[in-house]
């Protein structure tokens, strides 16, 4: 065996050809600046998902140009100042059925989806990582504040070193077999140190600003969105309380968000929580914080990154990205699980993630399921 390089390759950097995945942000661009100075064979790959006739049918910078334009553009730029090839692969019409419908049919079920997972369990890990192999590539390479670490049983996904950035709750449909060939080189790193990096080489991104929304629904207005695509979605119906009074009309479900207490449209003594949705009759439920509280939930599509339990485990979980973790038992059950939380917590929102931890180590998770005694 040689020795190692940088990302736990058995070759020279040189030999090692590497695809990143380039957004046209800050992060994925520091990374394909690092790897190429670092020496690698670099290939840049951008995905267009969405609005592909906006794209790429206005110049850039003209007044209206859409932010997915403008995004290939600027990694095109990126990737023509540190001299690596760089392709657009068209993945428009996989994105809008795995991703855009999805995120769509989910809040038509009553759940808050995370588009950001689907996207990376399908169109960027599942799709991207098969086209990284067709192209020779030893790994597929992000900007995820994440870290992959070889353990006693093979590679292993862990938190990034900053708690402020670490993206590892997005990862966790992240597969065995597709932890073999990701890396994520920023992991270590906080966000001043890639503007750091990007500045050291000079990037024209350096100082480009976080996105803050969900790529394709501009400024946050997902029921827009929603609304675009499934013209009925805004049943109205019944706002009704846990104890069964109905206490007021809303327009449609999908304005409405499990643990949501401001612009629920009813007032009373106590302030009043969404705790719960029905999307079947088209009833919105609230209740007092209390009523919010659950230390049991039912989870579906498990992923387990390592061997699957045999019995209960000790873990902590996060149930929401920006939420800190919580002590929990998880039981394997099928292709699901079942979580016990040692102290109840609030606003458990169906199709949000349940991922499991021990320490910085990523174990798995899976998607909150809508609990059966709760319309």
């Amino acid at each position: 065996m040689g020795a190692m390089n940088s990302l736990d390759i058995d070759k020279a950097p040189a030999d090692t050809r590497v695809v990143v995945a380039m957004s046209g942000g800050v992060d994925s661009s520091a990374t394909a600046a690092l790897l190429a100075d670092q020496g690698y064979d670099v290939v840049g790959v951008t995905l267009q998902l969405y609005d592909h006739g906006q794209a790429v049918g206005q110049a850039v910078g003209q007044a209206g140009s859409c932010c997915a334009g403008q995004d290939i553009h600027d990694a095109r730029r990126v990737a023509d100042a540190i001299g690596i090839p760089h392709y657009v692969l068209d993945y428009e019409s996989r994105f809008r059925a795995e991703v855009i419908d999805d995120f769509a049919d989910s809040y038509l079920r009553g759940e808050t989806p995370i588009p950001c997972v689907r996207c990376n369990q399908t169109v960027k890990f599942r799709d991207l990582l098969a086209t990284a192999r067709d192209l020779g590539a030893d790994a597929l390479v992000t900007g995820h504040y994440a870290q992959r670490r070889v353990g006693p049983q093979g590679a292993e996904l862990h938190r990034g070193t900053d708690p402020n950035r670490d993206q590892s709750y997005f990862l966790f449909t992240t597969t065995n077999a597709q932890l073999d060939l990701l890396r994520f080189p920023l992991g270590h790193l906080d966000k001043d140190g890639t503007r750091a990096l990007a500045r050291r080489y000079g990037l024209p991104v350096s100082a480009k600003p976080d996105s803050q929304d969900i790529c394709f629904v501009p400024g946050g207005r997902y029921a827009d969105v929603i609304r675009k695509l499934r013209p009925d979605a805004d049943v109205p119906g019944d706002i009704v309380h846990v104890d069964g009074r109905v206490v007021g009309r809303h327009d449609g479900i999908l304005h409405y968000t499990v643990g949501q207490r401001r612009g629920i449209g009813v007032s009373g003594p106590e302030p009043l929580y969404v705790v719960g949705l029905d999307p079947e009759a088209h009833r919105v439920i609230v209740g007092p914080r209390p009523a919010l509280l659950k230390d049991r939930l039912r989870l579906s599509d498990v992923n387990w990154i390592g061997p699957v339990p045999d019995g209960p485990l000790d873990v902590d979980v996060k149930l929401r990205s920006a939420q800190a973790p919580v002590a929990a038992r998880v039981t394997a059950a099928g292709d699901g699980a079942e979580v016990v939380l040692v102290e109840p917590q609030a606003g458990v929102a169906p199709g949000q993630a349940c991922v499991f931890y021990r320490g910085s180590r990523v174990l798995g998770g899976g998607w909150i399921r809508r609990d059966p005694r709760m319309p």
